[in-house]
């Protein structure tokens, strides 16, 4: 099953992104609030472009289950500066040590290491703010807000991607299995963009049926996205990724296409999209958005 050739997923995501873009320039702090540093390079690296995905996804479960943008908007945010919090803690020196982030400077190089660590935890800490936002929204009913937030702190915690890096970073270098291959994908990336999926459905009353086709939905397009960024990594370049290629090699990171090569990694991730693809069967029209954002995953150059 593929998008429908009716729907213009460009125009949706330009829709979507100029909604979540709008409503993050409300939600962060100022850039001269005080202290005014760290405002600012929290803004920096926020506003410094991205494709939105995970807020969006966000959005698109939202309302293939019944619900709208404005149900879910402050917790849509939540997911954006969670990922950039976590983008601006691996490129530094102790991590991934990268220069470029979105075709600009990482944060640590414009605002040093001290400012960039602690711009990224105020990103997290102010992401977590904003699902109290929801509280009242739409569809959200009170009970649900525990529900959603240990959700999102398990995806991003040691449970997920913190986990996800740890074993990551601990592979680095070292003759490890597929299995771990697979932990570190499912943990580092693709926890956080099967929880987007999932508290979309959840801000809006979604049963469990319906949760666990997203939940489904949430765990193929989360492993295919990382697979198709280490593909993007073997053959892309500054100009088009807007980071550094070739870092995973240089670093001697487990990747996909190391392992099982790139016809192969390539292959997977196709398979990945379909079975995304499948699992909203049931869900129509009102499915299509979450069906076209499946085959972006596979097919971005970015």
């Amino acid at each position: 099953m593929s998008a429908g050739a009716s729907f213009d997923l460009d125009a949706y995501l330009a829709a979507r992104r100029r909604a979540v873009d709008l409503a993050l320039e409300r939600y962060l702090p100022p850039a001269v609030a005080e202290p005014p540093v760290v405002h600012e390079a929290m803004r920096y690296s926020v506003f410094a472009g991205g494709k939105r995905l995970r807020p969006i996804l966000v959005i698109a479960a939202a309302e293939a289950a019944g619900g709208h943008l404005a149900d879910v908007m402050p917790t849509a945010c939540c997911f954006e500066l969670i990922h950039t919090y976590s983008l601006i803690h691996d490129d530094l020196p102790a991590m991934d040590d990268d220069d470029f982030r979105r075709g600009r400077p990482t944060s640590h190089k414009v605002f040093g290491e001290a400012v960039a660590i602690l711009a990224g935890d105020a990103l997290l800490t102010h992401g977590l703010h904003l699902v109290a936002l929801n509280a009242g929204l739409g569809k959200t009913a009170l009970d649900t807000l525990p529900r959603v937030l240990a959700e999102i702190t398990e995806a991003a915690g040691t449970p997920g991607m913190i986990g996800g890096q740890v074993v990551d970073i601990r592979s680095e270098g070292k003759p490890v299995s597929s299995d771990t291959l697979e932990y570190i994908h499912t943990h580092k990336t693709g926890a956080l963009i099967r929880a987007a999926v999932r508290v979309g459905a959840m801000l809006v009353g979604a049963d469990d049926d319906d949760l666990a086709a997203f939940t489904t939905y949430g765990d193929r397009i989360g492993l295919a996205f990382q697979i198709v960024d280490d593909v993007l990594d073997v053959e892309g370049s500054l100009a088009t990724l807007g980071k550094t290629a070739g870092s995973d090699q240089r670093k001697q990171k487990l990747t996909y296409p190391s392992v099982h090569g790139l016809p192969a990694s390539k292959a997977r991730a196709a398979r990945l999209v379909q079975e995304a693809q499948a699992a909203l069967v049931g869900f129509d029209a009102a499915g299509e958005p979450l069906r076209a954002l499946a085959a972006f995953v596979l097919n971005r150059t970015m």
